[in-house]
């Protein structure tokens, strides 16, 4: 090993110590973190890949009525939505004021139908209130939502995230 690339080494050891003293130093904050308001690094560094691993809600269209906002979706139940191929693996997020079933594939060609139930959340969280059903999608795919319930009618929402 040459000279130069001893003391890049060296070097390079030094900033990594003292980096971890930083975070070590710096991050020693006790309490409970706020998962609404995330620091402000996160914030900044979310924003140059969050939404691009979304998909576009506008590529969603569905089998039964869309409230005249774009992916907006009223149904008594079930409602198929299909979702255009996204050119990649993309999360599709669902929101709605009720408990509604997804009944997906899964991604990458496999042969297994991924089933669950979402319900409001009844603690303070991001999305108070509010189901979340996230599904992975990496081509054209079908998704059928189920509104649980004799006769009740469910609204679900896609959203970028």
């Amino acid at each position: 090993m040459s000279g130069k690339q001893k003391v890049l080494l060296i070097s390079l050891a030094v900033v990594l110590v003292v980096l971890f003293v930083l975070a070590v130093g710096l991050g020693s904050r006790r309490g409970e973190g706020d998962p609404a308001a995330p620091p402000g690094f996160l914030s900044w560094l979310s924003k140059f890949g969050a939404k691009q691993s979304a998909v576009d809600p506008e590529t969603v269209t569905a089998d039964c009525a869309v409230d005249g906002k774009p992916a907006t979706f009223t149904f008594t139940g079930t409602c198929k939505l299909t979702v255009a191929d996204p050119g990649g693996l993309k999360t599709l997020t669902l929101r709605s004021s009720k408990a509604f079933a997804v009944d997906a594939p899964a991604p990458g060609g496999a042969d297994v139908r991924v089933k669950d139930t979402v319900e409001p959340s009844p603690q303070p969280s991001p999305t108070p209130d509010q189901a979340v059903a996230q599904v992975a999608v990496d081509t054209t795919t079908e998704i059928v939502l189920t509104c649980p319930g004799l006769g009740a009618q469910c609204t679900v929402v896609a959203t970028a995230g």
